[in-house]
């Protein structure tokens, strides 16, 4: 087991003083700091701390892949850690997005492959041959699109806004069956002409104004996110889609659960984000990067997404909650130390015989494996390798620690 030095991602998006804070580095920084990954993705592994100097997790599975993995992941997922652990910090909303199936992934790999289009090029949609399954649990007040909304709530929602160059999409989307009227609506504003959209997007703006002057309260989230969007990306056709999606405001504990397909942007806030170790993105506005719309139109799934808040189960009397999802490569819980277990040793639920990173969010713990223990403060994870489990924590204050292990 060894403390886990994370890597910090620079990206327009982030915050300037959320990572820093919660790591206790200086703040503000120089640049904004949008995620901070504690894994062993190839675009940026996390370093263990060792006493010969830190080492790359990434190296040490390379080298120990049956120690650090464990025989049971490496049968179900190879040599390399199934999962990414990111702390994600939005000062402004991320690019409207989608990931691949399997399926999806796998063919788009090869077909960009034949291609011969660079991995890291610009225009590549797909880096690796993996799906891209993903939970974000809130660690502030977390604002998202997530998943399209049934197409009546979208239908309301336009007419709230009484913009009359909308009556004809509305019309588009309330003749159709949701699934079906959603792909068509989508299709239709993703692929509508510059100059078209130069004019429909300001009439929106102005009604978004309007809805939020008369004091009405049922789309106020929605009307304002149109507003902040359309101030930011002028004429973007993502402002338009963001009528079709959930508005979604979490809570710190709360969690949305996106499956492939799953068209969303994440509009700000803290949060910790689980995925499968994968770097593969259909983009579809918001955003100056290549947007694929072919490609992202193939992948999306319209099926309106109603049941992607994740609701935790307690393990233990509380002592471990379990975020569940269907996801093979990650499992995702927090671990509380309170009350009357403060000053004592305890036993993790044990998981199964797996890798963990563990991350603090609140205290300070000591963690205890087979044959070594760390600290980890606010900010600070840790790596403990398949054959260093199970583990045992004391705590003198309040503490919570994720803890991400492979699925069971």
């Amino acid at each position: 087991m060894h403390l886990l030095r994370g890597a910090v991602r620079t990206y327009a998006w982030g915050s300037r003083t959320a990572i820093a804070e919660f790591t206790g580095a200086p703040s503000p920084t120089p640049h904004p700091e949008a995620e901070l990954w504690f894994g062993a993705h190839p675009g940026d592994p996390a370093h263990l701390q060792t006493e010969d100097g830190d080492r790359s997790l990434l190296d040490a599975l390379r080298a120990d892949p049956e120690g650090e993995l464990g025989q049971a992941v490496r049968g179900r997922f190879g040599d390399a850690l199934p999962f990414l652990v990111k702390v994600l910090a939005a000062d402004e909303p991320l690019s409207l997005q989608a990931h691949p199936s399997t399926e999806q992934a796998i063919e788009g790999f090869a077909r960009e492959e034949r291609m011969g289009i660079p991995v890291n090029a610009p225009i590549r949609n797909y880096r690796d041959r993996s799906h891209k399954p993903e939970i974000i649990v809130a660690l502030s007040q977390f604002e998202a699109l997530a998943g399209f909304a049934p197409a009546a709530r979208s239908v309301t929602l336009m007419r709230a806004l009484g913009v009359a160059e909308l009556n004809p999409f509305i019309n588009l989307l309330a003749g159709e069956s949701d699934a079906d009227g959603l792909r068509a609506l989508f299709t239709t504003w993703i692929t509508f002409p510059q100059p078209d959209l130069d004019v429909l997007v300001p009439a929106v703006l102005d009604g978004a104004i309007n809805y939020l002057r008369s004091g009405e309260q049922e789309f106020a989230r929605e009307a304002r996110t149109v507003l902040e969007l359309g101030e930011r990306y002028p004429g973007d056709a993502g402002v338009l889609a963001s009528m079709l999606l959930n508005r979604l405001s979490l809570q710190p504990g709360e969690a949305i659960y996106l499956p492939a397909g799953n068209l969303h942007a994440y509009l700000s806030g803290v949060g910790v984000e689980v995925m499968a170790n994968s770097d593969n993105v259909l983009r579809g506005g918001l955003t100056p990067k290549h947007v694929d719309v072919p490609e992202l139109l193939r992948v999306l799934d319209f099926t309106p997404a109603v049941d992607i808040i994740v609701h935790p189960d307690s393990v233990r009397d509380g002592a471990e909650l379990v975020y569940p999802t269907p996801a093979p490569e990650f499992a995702v819980s927090v671990l509380t130390v309170d009350g009357e277990q403060l000053g004592h040793e305890i036993d993790a639920p044990t998981r199964h015989d797996g890798p963990q990173i563990l991350l603090c969010t609140q205290g300070s713990a000591t963690v205890h494996a087979k044959s070594s223990a760390v600290t980890l403060r606010r900010g600070a994870a840790a790596w403990v390798a398949a054959d260093e489990g199970p583990i045992r924590l004391m705590s003198q204050e309040p503490t919570r620690l994720f803890r991400v292990t492979v699925g069971i």
